[in-house]
């Protein structure tokens, strides 16, 4: 009854925050998908926070752990080079460009025909297909969640339940796997009320409240998941016997050799022909995904920031909240539940391994929780999977209102600017599409590792050209329709020839990199540049950092003042990626000490972290980046200011 109240309360919150958002939502797109550009730094690192702590991730760690050890994380802390780019160079270019997505950003950076149909292209290609994925990924979560806390058949009347069992019987439906033994059709029926219900939850404050009641909410989720999450690793950590235990335990379950690969946040010494496709891979993924600048809905929170430098501090507190904080509580649950939930080497060759191991984090839940404890665990993953859900569904329909039908069906169409209130409207009706899309994906979904390998290598030809179009001027319209043009073509041919097998990953994501990275620049260099006139006035909007010479020049910068800009804000990233890791690994190497390993290093690491922290820390909320381009002056070779010669 307990776990049902923390339940409930948790429920009424989010939907009062919807209720109390509504108004302003109405008034526009800007107040709906941006809230009006009033959202604080700190929140919207939250709300970003809040949305990648998704309800599929801390299982993703609890299988890679399982299957290949800490250093496996690598795979997601290496984004944390991406989420510092999105902070010191990218939010402020978001936020200024004064645009809503994405692909509406085409139409302020490019110029041409191809505008049009490339704007449309990106709204259907990220708001849906994209967008809708990832939500099918984070529902094949839910559903592990579901079925072992919402057994509807022993809840709901007879007269009630058997009708929904054979529905689900008549018309094949099968969601998921069961993980506690129960009737396919009953497990199926259990998990089809059990999403409906969460996503109408969701739903319902999110399509009424809009982006502002989805942060005031994503910063009460996250701070519950956290809390959560702390306490599970506790008592997962004390029924392992302790942290100072765990490494003996590990090695007397799987002996010496494989707890060091377990434990090792460094390439264990076995690892061989193996280390190469993992750094390949590790070196690639982070740079070329589709959300390598931010695109998205880290960039719309971005540009909800009211100034550059709450856009920066978004970035830097979801970085730190995100790559430190998080990752040490789930390696700890991980971990733990290596001791108490222990496998052999068959075992790990089996079919459904991964998935299985997956599934245990939410089966500890239920075993070693008491009642209270376990049911503000339950809203916490509740809350990672509305948080993530709720961002998902307002950013799939900001594409919808704003680009497909804003953008181009009214004005080519129906031939008239769409009105505010319409706007709105098409952006609450498009999440019931988005939302069905979702459910027909996730139906067919195996193991989250797989849809995540699958969904990093249809992103990961679009990433190299979404970065360049920020650094460099010479891209163009047709660099981009190249780039997902190739990718579209590629992603498939690959999955048929080279399947699945995550040990073939390193050479699907090099193929693809290559590819279509090659395909853009080429592709750049024998197509149009876009106009002065577009390319000034980009420049004098966003005063964008790295090589714009043509544009600086037309404006009146010198053309050296981009690139020095760049220079800084790529020195303030080394600096902080620097403290971020040699922290993580030397808080990590003292909590989870590999067999036989030195607690010097573990020391050096972070002495190195917490010494670097002054240096970024007064980047960060300094002044000094919140000065424009246009503000040095444009010298010529005797030194004189030539907008202001005297």
């Amino acid at each position: 009854m307990l776990d049902l109240l923390i339940v409930m309360a948790f429920v009424l919150y989010g939907l009062s925050s919807g209720l109390r958002a509504r108004g302003k939502a109405s008034k526009s797109l800007d107040e709906y998908f941006l809230a009006g550009r009033t959202i604080k730094g700190w929140k919207a690192g939250f709300s970003m926070g809040a949305t990648q702590f998704a309800a599929d991730t801390p299982l993703l760690v609890t299988g890679l752990v399982a299957t290949a050890g800490v250093f496996a994380l690598w795979r997601l802390w290496i984004y944390g080079l991406a989420f510092l780019l999105m902070a010191f160079v990218f939010a402020v270019g978001w936020r200024r460009a004064g645009v809503l997505t994405d692909a509406e950003l085409t139409r302020v950076r490019y110029s041409g025909r191809g505008v049009t149909p490339l704007r449309l292209l990106k709204a259907i290609y990220y708001g849906t297909v994209i967008n809708c994925v990832v939500l099918a990924m984070v529902l094949v979560a839910a559903i592990r969640i579901a079925e072992v806390f919402l057994p509807w058949h022993l809840w709901l009347p007879s007269g009630i339940y058997e009708p929904i069992v054979g529905f689900v019987a008549s018309t094949g439906i099968q969601l998921g796997e069961s993980i506690t033994g129960l009737d396919p059709a009953m497990m199926s029926a259990n998990n089809l009320i059990s999403i409906l219900l969460i996503l109408a939850f969701t739903a319902m404050y999110s399509i009424t409240g809009g982006l502002r009641a989805v942060v005031q909410t994503d910063v009460m989720q996250f701070s519950l998941a956290m809390v959560g999450t702390l306490l599970y690793a506790w008592f997962v950590v004390d029924a392992a016997g302790g942290l100072g235990g765990l490494t003996d335990r590990i090695v007397e379950l799987y002996g010496v050799d494989q707890a060091s690969k377990m434990l090792s946040f460094s390439p264990p010494a076995n690892a061989g022909e193996a280390l190469m496709p993992f750094l390949v891979i590790v070196g690639l993924q982070w740079f070329f995904q589709m959300n390598s600048d931010g695109t998205g809905y880290l960039a719309q929170r971005s540009m909800a920031c009211p100034t550059d430098r709450d856009a920066r501090i978004a970035g830097l507190v979801f970085t730190w909240l995100q790559i430190f904080l998080r990752s040490l509580f789930w390696m700890a649950i991980a971990v733990g539940l290596l001791v108490l939930y222990p496998f052999t080497p068959a075992e790990m060759a089996g079919d459904g391994f991964t998935a299985g191991r997956e599934a245990l984090f939410v089966q500890g839940i239920e075993d070693l929780l008491p009642p209270g404890v376990r049911g503000l665990m339950l809203v916490g993953l509740l809350a990672a999977l509305a948080s993530t859900v709720d961002t998902h569904l307002n950013w799939g329909a900001s594409y919808w209102s704003n680009d497909v039908y804003g953008g181009v069906f009214a004005p080519h169409v129906l031939k008239r600017k769409a009105k505010d209130r319409e706007l709105v409207l098409v952006a609450r009706l498009s999440n019931v599409l988005i939302l069905a899309i979702a459910m027909i994906i996730m139906a067919n979904l195996g193991s989250i590792q797989t849809a995540w390998f699958i969904s990093l290598l249809f992103g990961a030809g679009m990433g190299s050209v979404l970065v360049l179009r920020w650094l460099w001027e010479r891209i163009n319209l047709y660099s981009e329709l190249t780039a997902m043009a190739v990718s579209l073509i590629t992603a498939p041919l690959l999955l048929y020839y080279l399947g699945t097998d995550p040990e073939r990953e390193w050479i699907r994501l090099g193929i693809m990199a290559l590819t279509t990275t090659s395909a853009a620049i080429l592709v750049t260099f024998i197509t149009p540049a876009t106009d002065d006139a577009t390319i000034k006035r980009f420049y004098r909007r966003v005063r964008p950092f790295g090589f714009w010479r043509n544009a600086a020049m037309l404006n009146g910068v010198a053309a050296s003042v981009s690139i020095k800009a760049l220079g800084t804000r790529l020195f303030a990233v080394a600096v902080t990626a620097v403290s971020l890791f040699s922290l993580l690994v030397g808080v990590g190497r003292l909590m989870f000490p590999p067999p036989g390993g030195s607690t010097t290093i573990s020391w050096v690491c972070i002495a190195i972290g917490l010494l670097l922290i002054p240096v970024w820390l007064r980047i960060a909320i300094g002044r000094d980046f919140d000065s424009d381009p246009e503000d040095e002056p444009m010298l010529d070779d005797t030194g004189v200011d030539q907008r202001n010669p005297i």
